[in-house]
């Protein structure tokens, strides 16, 4: 009895020795990524954006994205989605590297890669539009080339100098002739008026004759369905949802920066919104938890990291409110990509995006959502458009609201503001 006792001892302490080295690794696992510098944050943004956008951004430049990208969609037929989900993609993907792509080159390695990608994209973008490609955009059937055109048309006002000019001028008439042509259609109204406003906007600034009245509609209505503090009604009626993040605030304020050079919107109206978007930025600052996860809510929320469109954008134009330091942006959106994207949970085996939140989850997308739509998840990496010199790279960690909140340390009280 005594022997047997002591079998089941050494038997119980042989099974508890691993226990400890494990818990202690990832006790320094946890240590080391919250202490990573910005570098090291920076390294892995562009490696998390890389390995999100290549395979779009590659294959468009070799005439090979309808041919490789699956088209995934809820109910498992690609019909229909096969006409729209690729300009999605592209469309959604450059609004996204578009701030990192014009940034000047440099010898370092993430310069040769960005170097590289700004050499496909251009590639790209020329196949987009060439009737010889096997890749050329549809721009003409269907309602949702409006939406996507639009976000191609962001990209081209965050990155003029590197996606815009170097095109040659067969490529740019082809451009704006594709976003003239959408004009014998119309999309929902809510965010879509958006869409239409954006890319009148553009075509307004490159010297084209703009529809006056969808871009007057898109100013004027969203600008009536502002409800405060932030938040703008998606149509008549109140959703909550992401896409104030989405969509509404930066559009916005994309829209009417571009619009005030041309005298169609005012100074005032632009900042009004600006400080709109930097306010909602402060909401999506608030609901990263401190593990870097945060809630899964309302629709199309297999846009995954889209959700910190305002927070980003707010980042990258140096605008975040004066509570909020660049470095707990930069730590807090670290570890929501680190949740999302460190591990393959969300592509499949070639690479492409799956259909769902943090997996493969077809349940959740939205009849509208296929393989393109999910590439908004880029608009989350605006801040890399910031060099590596500066105060959101180079500042010490820093701890976000949610995260100082659940430690018991001090942190700021929110109250409604009205702009």
């Amino acid at each position: 009895m005594k022997k047997m006792n002591c079998l089941v001892l050494l038997l119980v302490a042989v099974l508890l020795l691993p226990a400890v080295p494990v818990q202690a690794k990832n006790k320094k696992e946890k240590a080391e990524q919250e202490m990573s510098t910005g570098a090291q944050d920076r390294e892995q943004w562009v490696k998390w954006l890389w390995k999100i956008s290549y395979p779009v951004i590659h294959n468009l430049a070799e005439g090979t994205l309808r041919k490789n990208m699956p088209i995934e969609s809820p109910s498992g037929n690609p019909a229909g989605y096969d006409e729209i989900t690729h300009l999605e993609a592209v469309g959604r993907t450059l609004a996204g590297v578009a701030p990192w792509l014009a940034l000047p080159d440099d010898d370092t390695e993430e310069g040769k890669l960005r170097k590289q990608m700004r050499e496909e994209v251009l590639k790209g973008l020329k196949n987009a539009v060439d009737p010889a490609s096997p890749d050329m955009l549809n721009f003409t059937k269907q309602a949702q080339p409006i939406v996507d055109a639009a976000y191609v048309v962001h990209a081209f006002l965050r990155a003029p100098k590197a996606l815009w000019e170097p095109l040659d001028d067969v490529t740019k008439k082809r451009f704006l002739d594709s976003f003239k042509a959408l004009r014998d259609r119309t999309g929902a109204y809510n965010n879509w008026l958006l869409f239409t406003g954006l890319t009148e906007a553009f075509l307004l600034q490159q010297g084209e004759k703009a529809d006056q009245f969808r871009l007057r509609v898109s100013k004027n209505k969203i600008q009536e369905w502002y409800v405060g503090d932030g938040w703008y009604s998606d149509g008549s009626k109140f959703s909550m949802d992401y896409y104030n993040s989405y969509v509404l605030n930066p559009m916005m304020v994309a829209m009417l920066e571009t619009l005030v050079p041309l005298r169609w919107a005012s100074q005032k109206e632009y900042e009004q919104a600006l400080n709109r978007m930097i306010r909602h930025a402060e909401f999506c600052e608030r609901i990263i938890g401190p593990d870097g996860t945060y809630p899964a809510f309302g629709r199309s929320v297999t846009y995954r990291t889209a959700a910190f469109q305002s927070l980003a954008d707010a980042a990258l134009r140096h605008k975040l409110p004066e509570e909020i330091k660049p470095a707990q942006v930069r730590c807090a959106l670290t570890a929501v990509h680190r949740n999302m994207y460190d591990g393959n949970q969300n592509f499949d085996a070639d690479g492409w995006l799956v259909l769902g939140f943090n997996g493969h989850q077809p349940n959740i997308a939205d009849g509208y959502t296929s393989t393109g739509s999910l590439y908004m998840a880029t608009l989350s990496f605006l801040p890399l458009g910031l060099p590596a010199d500066d105060p959101f790279w180079t500042d010490a960690p820093a701890d976000w609201t949610t995260k100082k909140a659940w430690a018991g340390e001090p942190f700021k009280k929110d109250y409604k503001v009205e702009y």
